[in-house]
């Protein structure tokens, strides 16, 4: 699994732990849907101002958010399957720990989690598809023992 890294925010500072838990959220979903390790994936740590400017330029949604994915159709075949880009706004992570009372690397984990599944086609648009991905989620945030 080839995760690569890009730190442009100051609100959280990004350091090793941060990144392997990252890793692991990614490892454990990778695993809970049976995939094959050899992926890539960006994964960008965002201010709140860019992500704003990321959703509305590419979702027409001008508003901040929490977290973005951007999956890859990857129609070539590569070495490593390419799943996209996961961009999570550190300010949110902040904020939305604190609202939930857990700590920012539980909501780190969450998120990326959540972004992952985006990646992989899940989606929350109607009932059933949001529980189907809620119920993912909670079987890997249980698995990883972070909880709310």
């Amino acid at each position: 699994m080839n995760v690569l890294f890009d730190n442009r925010q100051d609100e959280i500072y990004i350091d090793d732990v941060i990144t392997e838990l990252i890793k692991k959220s990614i490892r454990e979903v990778i695993d809970e849907e049976k995939l094959d390790e050899n992926i890539m994936i960006s994964v960008s740590f965002v201010d709140d101002e860019e992500i704003r400017t990321l959703n509305r330029d590419f979702r027409n949604v001008d508003s901040s958010t929490d977290v973005l994915s951007f999956p890859i159709d990857d129609e070539f075949q590569l070495d490593e399957r390419i799943l996209g880009d996961v961009v999570i706004n550190t300010k949110r992570v902040i904020e939305q720990a604190e609202e939930f009372g857990h700590s920012n690397e539980r909501e780190l984990s969450y998120l990326t989690v959540h972004s992952i599944l985006h990646l992989l086609g899940y989606d929350h648009e109607d009932e059933e598809d949001k529980s189907l991905m809620r119920s993912k989620e909670k079987i890997v945030m249980d698995r990883m023992k972070l909880y709310r």
